[in-house]
């Protein structure tokens, strides 16, 4: 007589399945339910929302085909099924937007956002970031950008994140403290899905992950004022928002909608930035106004936000990303680098004088009794 599997076997070999399009198993994922091993056949549950019609019959097949490989079972049975839903509330509650939850550890988060895509919003992210940890601030930067994470590449990131407790912990790389959605997709593959999935991804990146004490939270969000952008703003309290922008008149029409999105949901903007603001010659360190410039300063002014800088047009800055590592951390004395920083430190100002409001945690970084930039 054959030995049969035990459930715990069944579930290692599910380990092995992946889900399209993403370097995380179903296991992991949580997707596995109710496993049986009754007789010679088994039988489990697959629960996820499958916005493509090929998932379903890509994730069948290999489950079947690794469960198939186990000896004495000879029959697989497979149920597919929407997640639950959680509960709604009670009758007499109020209905209205869920309130945002405090980050543990986290004393003020600061969303980078732009209305419109090919403005530098990662870039501008990942070295304002870079920028805000200089004085010893302990600081992380996730990459909400669902659709087309890129922090990874530019912090030379290749490896995935740990987990422990069932958090994932952040990579650390140039001081910071990094978790990504980059991490668990394939770079090569569209991700195609419906609003639910991704209001799901951006809170389980802000909640299941094991931030630790950080000073600051820098939150990288796709372009556009959809799913993630609401998501972000109802799942967290945002210290504030900063837009960014470049000087031409179709960026700024959808930076004013950035705008408006974050001031209708009651979140603060710290500033607007202008990149690709001007080019800096790299051989005689000349400047030239290749896009009408002082676009971005001007929109500020109009819709009484502070503004928070020029960022040049430098190609230093895209061959530090390149090589993984943002030019404020490779070259800090760089004309594009001090323009990062100081950037930052009108961010902090800002944040210092409550236009932000209180942080995450209730305090804004710099109070309380735990110093500065004390791990």
């Amino acid at each position: 007589m054959k030995s049969l599997p035990t459930p715990q076997q069944v579930l290692e070999r599910l380990g092995a399945v992946r889900y399209p399009g993403f370097s995380r198993d179903i296991v992991s994922f949580g997707m596995v339910k109710e496993v049986r091993v009754e007789g010679n056949t088994v039988s489990f549950a697959i629960e996820a929302e499958l916005p493509e019609p090929g998932v379903r019959q890509q994730l069948e097949a290999a489950a079947r085909e690794a469960v198939r490989a186990l000896p004495g079972v000879e029959e697989v049975r497979i149920e597919f099924r929407e997640p639950r839903s959680v509960a709604p509330p009670p009758p007499e509650r109020a209905p209205g937007p869920p309130r945002p939850k405090p980050i543990p550890g986290v004393r003020a988060i600061v969303a980078v956002a732009s209305g419109k895509g090919g403005v530098g919003k990662s870039t501008v992210a990942v070295n304002l970031a870079a920028a805000l940890a200089r004085p010893g601030r302990s600081v992380a930067l996730l990459d909400a950008d669902v659709y087309g994470p890129s922090i990874p590449l530019m912090l030379g990131i290749r490896e995935e994140p740990i987990l422990r407790r069932n958090k994932l912990v952040p990579i650390e790389r140039h001081g910071l403290h990094v978790m990504s959605m980059g991490f668990f997709v394939d770079p090569a593959r569209a991700l195609i899905w419906r609003g639910p999935m991704v209001l799901k991804a951006v809170q389980q990146l802000l909640q299941d992950v094991e931030w630790g004490e950080r000073d600051l939270l820098v939150v990288d969000l796709p372009p556009g004022t959809g799913d993630a952008q609401l998501t972000l703003v109802q799942t967290a309290p945002l210290t504030g928002a900063v837009i960014v922008t470049t000087s031409q008149e179709v960026a700024l029409l959808d930076a004013r909608k950035a705008v408006d999105m974050f001031t209708q949901t009651e979140c603060p903007i710290l500033g607007i930035v202008e990149n690709m603001s001007h080019f800096v010659c790299p051989g005689c360190g000349r400047e030239s106004e290749i896009f009408p410039r002082g676009g971005g300063k001007a929109e500020a002014a109009r819709l009484k936000v502070p503004f928070l800088g020029e960022i040049p047009i430098d190609p230093a800055i895209r061959e530090a990303c390149d090589e993984g590592k943002p030019i404020v951390a490779a070259r800090p004395d760089s004309p594009a680098a001090r323009a990062y920083i100081s950037m930052a430190e009108r961010v902090m100002a800002e944040i210092g004088k409550g236009r932000g409001g209180e942080g995450a945690g209730g305090k804004t970084p710099g109070s309380g009794p735990r110093p500065v930039g004390a791990r």
